[in-house]
Protein backbone atom coordinates (compact mmCIF):
# COMPACT_ATOMS: atom_id res chain seq x y z
CA UNK A 1 0.00 0.00 0.00
CA UNK A 2 2.84 2.39 0.83
CA UNK A 3 4.36 1.83 -2.61
CA UNK A 4 1.02 2.62 -4.25
CA UNK A 5 0.61 5.81 -2.25
CA UNK A 6 4.16 6.84 -3.18
CA UNK A 7 3.31 6.67 -6.88
CA UNK A 8 2.42 10.19 -8.10
CA UNK A 9 -0.11 8.83 -10.63
CA UNK A 10 -1.84 6.83 -7.88
CA UNK A 11 -1.94 9.92 -5.66
CA UNK A 12 -3.55 11.94 -8.46
CA UNK A 13 -6.13 9.20 -9.06
CA UNK A 14 -6.94 9.11 -5.35
CA UNK A 15 -7.73 12.81 -5.52
CA UNK A 16 -10.44 12.18 -8.11
CA UNK A 17 -13.74 11.61 -6.26
CA UNK A 18 -14.67 7.92 -6.57
CA UNK A 19 -18.27 8.96 -7.16
CA UNK A 20 -17.34 9.79 -10.77
CA UNK A 21 -15.96 6.29 -11.35
CA UNK A 22 -18.91 4.59 -9.62
CA UNK A 23 -21.35 6.72 -11.60
CA UNK A 24 -19.72 5.76 -14.91
CA UNK A 25 -19.67 2.06 -13.98
CA UNK A 26 -23.35 2.10 -13.03
CA UNK A 27 -24.22 4.07 -16.17
CA UNK A 28 -22.35 1.58 -18.35
CA UNK A 29 -24.05 -1.33 -16.58
CA UNK A 30 -27.46 0.21 -17.21
CA UNK A 31 -26.60 0.89 -20.84
CA UNK A 32 -25.57 -2.73 -21.37
CA UNK A 33 -28.51 -4.22 -19.46
CA UNK A 34 -31.36 -1.92 -20.55
CA UNK A 35 -30.33 0.93 -22.88
CA UNK A 36 -33.93 2.08 -23.27
CA UNK A 37 -33.85 3.14 -19.59
CA UNK A 38 -31.41 5.93 -20.47
CA UNK A 39 -34.28 8.23 -21.23
CA UNK A 40 -34.68 11.74 -19.82
CA UNK A 41 -38.22 11.13 -18.60
CA UNK A 42 -37.48 7.74 -17.03
CA UNK A 43 -34.21 8.81 -15.42
CA UNK A 44 -35.83 12.01 -14.18
CA UNK A 45 -38.37 9.98 -12.22
CA UNK A 46 -35.67 7.89 -10.53
CA UNK A 47 -33.38 10.83 -9.84
CA UNK A 48 -36.29 12.78 -8.37
CA UNK A 49 -36.63 10.11 -5.68
CA UNK A 50 -33.17 10.82 -4.27
CA UNK A 51 -33.44 14.63 -4.30
CA UNK A 52 -34.05 14.74 -0.50
CA UNK A 53 -30.85 12.74 -0.04
CA UNK A 54 -28.98 14.98 -2.47
CA UNK A 55 -30.09 18.08 -0.60
CA UNK A 56 -29.13 16.58 2.77
CA UNK A 57 -25.68 15.81 1.34
CA UNK A 58 -25.11 19.55 0.84
CA UNK A 59 -25.42 20.19 4.55
CA UNK A 60 -23.32 17.16 5.38
CA UNK A 61 -20.43 18.25 3.16
CA UNK A 62 -20.37 21.69 4.79
CA UNK A 63 -20.01 20.31 8.33
CA UNK A 64 -17.55 17.63 7.24
CA UNK A 65 -15.40 20.37 5.72
CA UNK A 66 -14.97 21.76 9.26
CA UNK A 67 -14.14 18.27 10.61
CA UNK A 68 -17.59 17.69 12.05
CA UNK A 69 -20.61 15.56 11.21
CA UNK A 70 -24.40 15.88 11.43
CA UNK A 71 -26.55 12.80 12.08
CA UNK A 72 -29.67 14.73 13.12
CA UNK A 73 -31.08 15.19 9.61
CA UNK A 74 -33.39 12.18 9.87
CA UNK A 75 -34.98 13.54 13.03
CA UNK A 76 -35.40 16.98 11.45
CA UNK A 77 -37.13 15.46 8.42
CA UNK A 78 -39.42 13.35 10.61
CA UNK A 79 -40.42 16.28 12.86
CA UNK A 80 -41.20 18.59 9.95
CA UNK A 81 -43.18 15.84 8.24
CA UNK A 82 -45.21 15.53 11.45
CA UNK A 83 -45.82 19.29 11.65
CA UNK A 84 -47.19 19.31 8.09
CA UNK A 85 -49.25 16.11 8.20
CA UNK A 86 -50.58 15.98 11.75
CA UNK A 87 -53.34 18.56 11.36
CA UNK A 88 -51.90 20.57 14.25
CA UNK A 89 -52.16 23.72 12.12
CA UNK A 90 -55.58 23.51 10.42
CA UNK A 91 -55.99 25.85 7.46
CA UNK A 92 -52.31 26.79 7.43
CA UNK A 93 -50.93 27.92 4.08
CA UNK A 94 -47.90 26.65 2.20
CA UNK A 95 -45.78 29.71 3.14
CA UNK A 96 -46.59 29.10 6.81
CA UNK A 97 -45.32 25.51 6.64
CA UNK A 98 -42.21 26.60 4.73
CA UNK A 99 -41.36 29.23 7.36
CA UNK A 100 -42.12 26.76 10.18
CA UNK A 101 -39.87 24.13 8.60
CA UNK A 102 -36.98 26.52 7.98
CA UNK A 103 -37.24 27.95 11.51
CA UNK A 104 -37.24 24.42 12.95
CA UNK A 105 -34.16 23.45 10.94
CA UNK A 106 -32.35 26.65 11.87
CA UNK A 107 -33.08 26.20 15.58
CA UNK A 108 -31.92 22.58 15.63
CA UNK A 109 -28.84 23.38 13.56
CA UNK A 110 -27.98 26.31 15.84
CA UNK A 111 -28.29 24.09 18.90
CA UNK A 112 -26.04 21.47 17.32
CA UNK A 113 -23.51 24.13 16.36
CA UNK A 114 -23.48 25.70 19.82
CA UNK A 115 -22.96 22.37 21.57
CA UNK A 116 -20.20 21.32 19.14
CA UNK A 117 -18.48 24.62 18.41
CA UNK A 118 -18.85 26.33 21.76
CA UNK A 119 -19.22 23.55 24.32
CA UNK A 120 -16.82 21.19 22.46
CA UNK A 121 -19.15 18.18 22.75
CA UNK A 122 -18.65 15.28 20.32
CA UNK A 123 -20.50 15.96 17.06
CA UNK A 124 -21.51 12.30 16.74
CA UNK A 125 -22.97 12.19 20.25
CA UNK A 126 -24.79 15.54 20.02
CA UNK A 127 -26.37 15.10 16.60
CA UNK A 128 -27.26 11.44 17.15
CA UNK A 129 -28.84 12.31 20.52
CA UNK A 130 -30.81 15.14 18.93
CA UNK A 131 -32.08 12.78 16.22
CA UNK A 132 -33.14 10.19 18.82
CA UNK A 133 -34.94 12.87 20.85
CA UNK A 134 -36.79 14.15 17.77
CA UNK A 135 -37.80 10.63 16.72
CA UNK A 136 -39.04 9.91 20.24
CA UNK A 137 -40.96 13.19 20.30
CA UNK A 138 -42.74 12.38 17.03
CA UNK A 139 -43.48 8.83 18.25
CA UNK A 140 -44.99 10.27 21.43
CA UNK A 141 -47.05 12.96 19.71
CA UNK A 142 -48.39 10.55 17.09
CA UNK A 143 -48.80 7.60 19.48
CA UNK A 144 -46.70 5.57 17.06
CA UNK A 145 -49.24 5.90 14.24
CA UNK A 146 -48.79 7.72 10.89
CA UNK A 147 -50.09 11.27 11.47
CA UNK A 148 -52.24 11.88 8.36
CA UNK A 149 -52.21 13.31 4.87
CA UNK A 150 -50.06 16.14 3.59
CA UNK A 151 -51.76 19.18 1.98
CA UNK A 152 -52.26 18.36 -1.71
CA UNK A 153 -50.27 21.39 -2.87
CA UNK A 154 -47.02 19.81 -1.62
CA UNK A 155 -47.39 16.78 -3.86
CA UNK A 156 -48.64 18.88 -6.78
CA UNK A 157 -45.48 21.01 -6.63
CA UNK A 158 -43.30 17.92 -6.30
CA UNK A 159 -44.78 16.45 -9.49
CA UNK A 160 -44.29 19.55 -11.66
CA UNK A 161 -41.79 19.65 -14.53
CA UNK A 162 -39.84 22.33 -16.36
CA UNK A 163 -38.79 21.51 -19.92
CA UNK A 164 -39.47 17.80 -19.24
CA UNK A 165 -37.15 17.83 -16.21
CA UNK A 166 -38.75 17.29 -12.77
CA UNK A 167 -38.78 20.56 -10.83
CA UNK A 168 -37.26 18.97 -7.67
CA UNK A 169 -34.23 17.87 -9.72
CA UNK A 170 -33.74 21.38 -11.12
CA UNK A 171 -34.15 22.82 -7.64
CA UNK A 172 -31.48 20.42 -6.33
CA UNK A 173 -29.06 21.46 -9.09
CA UNK A 174 -29.64 25.16 -8.37
CA UNK A 175 -29.23 24.64 -4.62
CA UNK A 176 -26.00 22.72 -5.24
CA UNK A 177 -24.71 25.60 -7.38
CA UNK A 178 -25.64 28.05 -4.61
CA UNK A 179 -23.68 26.04 -2.01
CA UNK A 180 -20.75 25.85 -4.43
CA UNK A 181 -20.78 29.64 -4.77
CA UNK A 182 -21.04 30.02 -0.99
CA UNK A 183 -17.98 27.86 -0.37
CA UNK A 184 -15.93 29.05 -3.33
CA UNK A 185 -16.63 32.78 -3.47
CA UNK A 186 -17.39 34.02 0.05
CA UNK A 187 -15.48 34.78 3.25
CA UNK A 188 -17.44 32.05 5.00
CA UNK A 189 -16.21 29.54 2.43
CA UNK A 190 -12.61 30.57 3.05
CA UNK A 191 -13.16 30.23 6.79
CA UNK A 192 -14.57 26.72 6.28
CA UNK A 193 -11.51 25.72 4.24
CA UNK A 194 -9.13 27.17 6.84
CA UNK A 195 -10.82 25.43 9.77
CA UNK A 196 -10.82 22.15 7.86
CA UNK A 197 -7.13 22.37 7.05
CA UNK A 198 -5.95 23.28 10.54
CA UNK A 199 -8.30 24.71 13.15
CA UNK A 200 -5.50 25.80 15.49
CA UNK A 201 -3.58 27.60 12.75
CA UNK A 202 -6.84 29.17 11.54
CA UNK A 203 -7.51 30.47 15.06
CA UNK A 204 -4.11 32.15 15.30
CA UNK A 205 -4.66 33.62 11.83
CA UNK A 206 -7.77 35.42 13.04
CA UNK A 207 -10.39 33.01 11.71
CA UNK A 208 -13.41 32.78 14.06
CA UNK A 209 -13.26 28.99 14.39
CA UNK A 210 -16.12 28.54 16.86
CA UNK A 211 -18.42 30.83 14.90
CA UNK A 212 -17.57 29.05 11.65
CA UNK A 213 -18.44 25.65 13.14
CA UNK A 214 -21.68 27.02 14.59
CA UNK A 215 -22.66 28.60 11.26
CA UNK A 216 -21.79 25.38 9.39
CA UNK A 217 -24.15 23.36 11.58
CA UNK A 218 -26.83 26.03 11.42
CA UNK A 219 -26.62 25.92 7.63
CA UNK A 220 -26.82 22.11 7.76
CA UNK A 221 -29.99 22.37 9.85
CA UNK A 222 -31.51 24.80 7.34
CA UNK A 223 -30.64 22.48 4.45
CA UNK A 224 -32.12 19.50 6.33
CA UNK A 225 -35.36 21.47 6.65
CA UNK A 226 -35.41 22.04 2.88
CA UNK A 227 -34.82 18.31 2.38
CA UNK A 228 -37.76 17.65 4.74
CA UNK A 229 -40.09 19.81 2.65
CA UNK A 230 -39.12 17.96 -0.53
CA UNK A 231 -39.36 14.55 1.17
CA UNK A 232 -42.79 15.38 2.55
CA UNK A 233 -43.98 16.46 -0.88
CA UNK A 234 -42.67 13.22 -2.38
CA UNK A 235 -44.53 10.81 -0.07
CA UNK A 236 -47.62 13.06 0.37
CA UNK A 237 -48.50 11.42 3.70
CA UNK A 238 -47.40 11.54 7.30
CA UNK A 239 -44.93 8.92 8.53
CA UNK A 240 -43.19 7.90 11.73
CA UNK A 241 -40.19 6.44 9.83
CA UNK A 242 -39.53 8.77 6.91
CA UNK A 243 -35.96 9.98 6.39
CA UNK A 244 -34.30 8.01 9.18
CA UNK A 245 -31.89 6.25 6.82
CA UNK A 246 -30.86 9.41 4.98
CA UNK A 247 -28.12 10.76 7.33
CA UNK A 248 -25.85 7.70 6.99
CA UNK A 249 -26.46 7.62 3.24
CA UNK A 250 -25.58 11.32 3.12
CA UNK A 251 -22.30 10.64 4.92
CA UNK A 252 -21.52 7.82 2.47
CA UNK A 253 -22.37 9.96 -0.57
CA UNK A 254 -20.25 12.82 0.77
CA UNK A 255 -17.19 10.64 1.34
CA UNK A 256 -17.79 8.90 -1.99
CA UNK A 257 -17.77 12.39 -3.50
CA UNK A 258 -14.26 13.08 -2.24
CA UNK A 259 -15.06 15.14 0.87
CA UNK A 260 -13.51 13.68 3.99
CA UNK A 261 -13.23 15.27 7.39
CA UNK A 262 -11.45 18.57 6.89
CA UNK A 263 -10.62 17.95 3.21
CA UNK A 264 -12.85 18.93 0.33
CA UNK A 265 -11.04 17.78 -2.80
CA UNK A 266 -14.38 16.66 -4.25
CA UNK A 267 -15.83 20.14 -3.88
CA UNK A 268 -19.61 20.21 -4.10
CA UNK A 269 -20.12 18.32 -7.34
CA UNK A 270 -18.30 15.17 -6.19
CA UNK A 271 -20.90 14.55 -3.44
CA UNK A 272 -23.61 15.57 -5.95
CA UNK A 273 -22.56 12.62 -8.11
CA UNK A 274 -22.24 10.53 -4.94
CA UNK A 275 -25.97 11.01 -4.37
CA UNK A 276 -26.65 10.31 -8.05
CA UNK A 277 -24.85 6.98 -7.62
CA UNK A 278 -27.57 5.87 -5.21
CA UNK A 279 -30.25 6.76 -7.78
CA UNK A 280 -28.45 4.81 -10.50
CA UNK A 281 -27.86 1.92 -8.10
CA UNK A 282 -31.60 1.72 -7.47
CA UNK A 283 -32.30 1.70 -11.22
CA UNK A 284 -29.67 -0.96 -11.94
CA UNK A 285 -30.87 -3.17 -9.09
CA UNK A 286 -34.47 -2.85 -10.32
CA UNK A 287 -33.51 -3.67 -13.91
CA UNK A 288 -31.55 -6.73 -12.76
CA UNK A 289 -34.53 -7.93 -10.73
CA UNK A 290 -32.80 -7.61 -7.36
CA UNK A 291 -35.27 -7.23 -4.50
CA UNK A 292 -35.12 -5.01 -1.42
CA UNK A 293 -32.69 -7.11 0.66
CA UNK A 294 -30.24 -7.10 -2.25
CA UNK A 295 -30.57 -3.33 -2.59
CA UNK A 296 -29.82 -2.89 1.11
CA UNK A 297 -26.73 -5.08 0.78
CA UNK A 298 -25.56 -3.03 -2.23
CA UNK A 299 -26.05 0.19 -0.26
CA UNK A 300 -24.06 -1.31 2.59
CA UNK A 301 -21.24 -2.25 0.24
CA UNK A 302 -21.10 1.34 -1.07
CA UNK A 303 -21.04 2.71 2.48
CA UNK A 304 -18.24 0.26 3.39
CA UNK A 305 -16.35 1.25 0.25
CA UNK A 306 -16.70 4.91 1.20
CA UNK A 307 -15.27 4.14 4.65
CA UNK A 308 -12.31 2.30 3.10
CA UNK A 309 -11.73 5.19 0.71
CA UNK A 310 -11.73 7.58 3.66
CA UNK A 311 -9.08 5.47 5.38
CA UNK A 312 -6.89 5.57 2.27
CA UNK A 313 -7.40 9.29 1.73
CA UNK A 314 -6.35 10.28 5.25
CA UNK A 315 -3.03 8.49 4.68
CA UNK A 316 -2.46 10.23 1.35
CA UNK A 317 -0.35 13.41 1.61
Amino acid sequence: MAAVLANPIARRLLRIPPSYFVFLVLLATLWLARPNMLNLNIMGIFIRQIVPLGILVLGQLVVMRVKSIDLSGGGVILLINYFISSGSFPGASLPFFVVLALATGLAIGLFNGFMIGNRRVSAVIVTLAVSIILVGLVQYLSSGNPPGDVPKLFNDLYNTKFLSVPTPVLFWILLTAAVWLLLAQTVFGRYVASVGENAEAAHFSGVPVQRTVILAHTLAGLIAAIAALVQTGSIAVGSVRVGLDLPILAVAATILGGVVFGRGDGGVWGPFFGALCFALLFVVMTVLGIDEPGKLIAQGVIILGAAIFYGVRVRTP
